[in-house]
């Protein structure tokens, strides 16, 4: 099992540990650095800073939203990135929800999500392979557009830069049954949301006869430190914002999966006292026993045991979540 540092998304600004983050993580024999975005900073942007400041870690978007840029687009920045850190991009992709892709992003959410990941990965293989111009008569994605609105001179065009890796990793962030099922079959790996290795039920029937050499890449909180219970907070914090505030009180996917994974009554309290204002007793309302089992939190010892769950299931890299130096060298060791 490889480790990745996973420095997420910027809340207020940039924050000046990212580089020198990534730079100790290249260090400690981490494998890659992954950046994500929201309705605020982009995914791209910092990858290309980090780059330009190390040599051999892996960069990838965990994830970039397909809503934020058309596949071609999206193709467009990961084969730039590509060539200038030297093969090093691995592009994860994720569809967001209709309150960030309508509210964000002007535009209507998919109704057959399926359908429109499916798409969407065809065009960027489709510029990353450059065996012919771009074309697809798709439902979401048409290329060249053939709309009634539009003039009817688009021409099928094939990326004039050569891609540096015909077989750039494409991941993506796929959290329902289906989505997942799908992910095996178009994707070189998979973003889970939460992972919880003593629940491998929660996605075993999405994941039947992987492909060899896919990838499943979760991502984790982890700190180390004497306290659980006072470990935990940052989790349940993360966990209280997702659950109660990432999506609409009838769609959100993020509380669904944590009802799928056992905690349906506790997912739907904490979506309602998140909707009612009372943000402080939503994630106070996060069972320990959940924040627990999807992150690495406590002393070493408990941390070292805790990681053999975590390498006997499908996992092939994780994620670590973390601003901590010492917590970032001690997963290092005890991976070793």
């Amino acid at each position: 099992m490889r480790l990745g540092l996973a420095l997420g998304y910027w809340g207020r600004g940039p924050s000046a540990d990212h580089v020198p983050l990534a730079v100790e993580a290249e260090r400690l024999g981490y494998d890659s650095v992954w950046t994500a975005e929201s309705w605020g900073s982009d995914a791209f942007t910092p990858l290309t800073w980090i780059a330009a400041r190390t040599s051999r870690i892996r960069l990838g978007t965990a994830v970039a939203q397909m809503a934020a840029r058309s596949p071609t687009t999206t193709a467009m920045h990961a084969l730039t990135l590509d060539h200038l850190s030297g093969g090093r991009v691995m592009l994860g992709l994720g569809l967001s929800g209709p309150q960030v892709v309508e509210g964000w992003y002007g535009r209507p959410f998919p109704r057959s999500p399926l359908t429109a990941t499916r798409e969407y990965v065809d065009v960027v293989r489709q510029v990353l392979r450059r065996e012919g111009p771009v074309e697809l008569d798709g439902r979401f994605h048409s290329h060249p557009y053939r709309g009634a609105d539009g003039t009817g001179l688009g021409k099928a065009l094939k990326p004039i830069t050569h891609p540096l890796r015909a077989g750039l990793p494409v991941l993506l962030g796929a959290e329902g049954p289906k989505n997942i099922a799908q992910t095996t079959r178009i994707a070189d790996g998979w973003l889970p949301l939460y992972w919880s290795p003593t629940r491998p039920q929660a996605y075993e029937a999405s994941l039947t006869d992987l492909p060899e050499g896919f990838l499943v890449a979760p991502m984790a909180r982890a700190h180390v430190c004497d306290d659980v219970a006072e470990g935990l907070l940052p989790v349940k914090a993360m966990l209280g914002f997702y659950i109660g505030g990432m999506g609409h009180a009838a769609r959100n996917f993020h509380a669904d999966l944590m009802a799928r994974m056992g905690f349906e009554e506790e997912a739907r309290r904490i979506q309602r006292l998140f909707l009612e204002g009372r943000r402080e007793e939503a994630v106070l309302a996060v069972p320990d026993a959940f924040a627990d089992e999807i992150s690495l939190v406590g002393p070493r010892e408990r941390i070292a045991e805790r990681l053999e769950s975590w390498r006997k299931g499908p996992v092939t890299d994780l994620l670590v979540l973390s601003p901590d130096p010492h917590t970032l060298r001690v997963l290092a060791e005890l991976n070793s």
